[in-house]
């Protein structure tokens, strides 16, 4: 299984900051009286219907209930998980401080943000089951998070095939990919986001979800819609396109389309990446695949 190596992460980065920022704004909110609360509710009533899911929160109710006062212990170690910076470099911290996080608050407010993080730091270990478990408890929690949905759906179909779970959880991140989509295809611009930022951040994610999805239907041998999904994410997010110029490469070889699988592994090759040692073979066994083909008849 891959790690963040075939991954864009600024977006992800850019999302938990921003969901990050909700968080606090909301924590200055509580601080107000219940009576404030109440009346701001009931002025937004009218809107539920309309309102729709925003990167600064995107999948949480419009109105959830009102939480209980923050411990200031709890307050003080989440500001501490959460200062530990989502680098592999400390994945294992990370790792550490959220579960002991979880274990001492497992009604915690913010239990969500530490399960997609902690998701994100398995991802980097490659530990496909404790990284399916921790996306599960983020995604229960908040359906929406594409800061879960877009990696852990990508990161499935490079896992163990021999895993008793792989089959099942092939069709769950096939799921997470599209969800994230339509997310994306609703969401609003964040506070702390310019337009720019927000447009590109937009971009590079709907780029990363359909290049898992192009991942996921290879796996599945459905090389045609593999290839759609692919075409979709090319260009889009220079850090993808090299695994994304070499899987489509694969999807051509293998319903026979020879030319365009030199061209796809020849733009692979172009690229300076780790696998570009692998896009240059394939690139050499293509060439040979293409002339030892039946010439069609113009």
């Amino acid at each position: 299984m891959r790690t963040r190596l075939f991954f864009s992460f600024g977006v992800a980065l850019l999302f938990s900051a921003a969901i990050a920022s909700a968080q606090s704004q909301s924590q200055q909110g509580q601080s107000q009286s219940q009576q404030s609360q109440q009346q701001s509710q009931q002025q937004s009533t009218s809107g539920q219907q309309t309102q729709k899911p925003s990167l600064a929160n995107p999948l949480k109710d419009v109105f959830p209930p009102t939480p209980p006062p923050v411990d200031p212990k709890e307050q003080a170690d989440f500001q501490a998980f959460a200062a530990i910076q989502s680098t592999q470099a400390n994945d294992d911290a990370q790792i550490k401080a959220g579960t002991e996080f979880l274990k001492n608050y497992p009604q915690s407010r913010y239990r969500e943000t530490v399960y997609s993080r902690l998701a994100n730091a398995y991802l980097d270990k490659n530990d496909t089951d404790k990284m399916c478990d921790a996306a599960e408890q983020a995604l229960t929690l908040n359906p929406n998070d594409i800061a879960v949905l877009i990696p852990v759906g990508e990161a499935i179909p490079r896992s163990d095939p021999k895993n008793p779970e792989y089959v099942p959880r092939l069709a769950k991140a096939e799921t997470y990919e599209h969800h994230a989509l339509d997310v994306l295809n609703t969401v609003t611009k964040p506070a702390n986001l310019t337009d720019e930022q927000f447009a590109a951040s937009k971009a590079n994610a709907v780029a990363e979800a359909h290049s898992g999805l192009g991942l996921i239907y290879f796996v599945e041998r459905k090389f045609d819609q593999s290839t759609q999904e692919l075409q979709l994410s090319i260009g889009k997010d220079r850090s993808l396109d090299a695994t994304n110029y070499f899987v489509l490469g694969l999807d051509f070889e293998n319903t026979q389309k020879y030319p365009d699988a030199v061209k796809a592994f020849d733009s692979c090759a172009q690229i300076s990446s780790p696998i570009q040692d692998r896009c240059k073979k394939a690139l050499d066994e293509a060439k040979t695949k293409e002339k030892a083909a039946p010439q069609s008849k113009p």
